[in-house]
């Protein structure tokens, strides 16, 4: 079996704080069309100098039965302001348009498979994988993006379209494991392309 998620699996499901106080559930998006869920935190360069971007593209498809689940699984050890506080200090101050889970134990990016912050997937209407990888080509420096995954990716899902490229290498920080090197990768995590 393949580390990361592979095209046609179902979203694994999760129990997780988010930092609005609540807990949710796969089943608590049952209404949108497509669901994208993305593992990001709160420190690595690449999560914040794309963070704009995805707001944007979240904001676009909205109104298309698009919802953005963010996902935030680095170990505090590792960059304590990944912690869960830091979270809410950040959706405070900048109002991001997804609901932002804390998934304190890790268990939700070993199940995804996640590689990187940011790392994109997006799931059909019955919540199987169509399309996994980067948002963008250059995400720690939005003045030379070329190519905006993610938002051709819902273009084309949201347009009745096949998804032209169904899996990209993730662009990003790894994650930050548990009492491991802040650069440390499983073993079996490899590119995906």
């Amino acid at each position: 079996m393949a580390y990361t998620l592979e095209i046609g699996n179902q979203a694994p499901d999760f129990h997780l704080k988010a930092t609005d106080g609540n807990y949710y559930s796969l089943s608590d998006f049952r209404d949108s069309t497509l669901l994208v869920i993305f593992f990001t935190c709160n420190h690595c360069p690449y999560v914040l100098g794309s963070d704009e971007i995805t707001r944007q593209t979240a904001l676009k498809y909205k109104d298309k039965g698009v919802r953005f689940v963010a996902i935030n699984s680095n170990s505090p050890n590792t960059y304590p302001e990944d912690d869960f506080d830091h979270m809410v200090k950040r959706m405070e101050q900048y109002s991001f348009p997804w609901i932002y889970l804390y998934d304190e134990t890790q268990e939700i990016a070993l199940k995804y498979g996640a590689l990187r912050t940011p790392h994109f997937y997006v799931f059909s209407k019955d919540r199987k994988l169509v399309y996994t990888g980067r948002g963008v080509d250059n995400p720690r420096d939005p003045s030379r993006i070329t190519v905006n995954d993610l938002d051709r990716t819902l273009a084309d899902l949201t347009e009745g379209r096949n998804i032209s490229t169904i899996k990209t290498n993730p662009i990003g920080c790894n994650v930050k494991w548990d009492g491991r090197d802040a650069h440390w990768m499983p073993e079996d995590a490899v590119d995906l392309v």
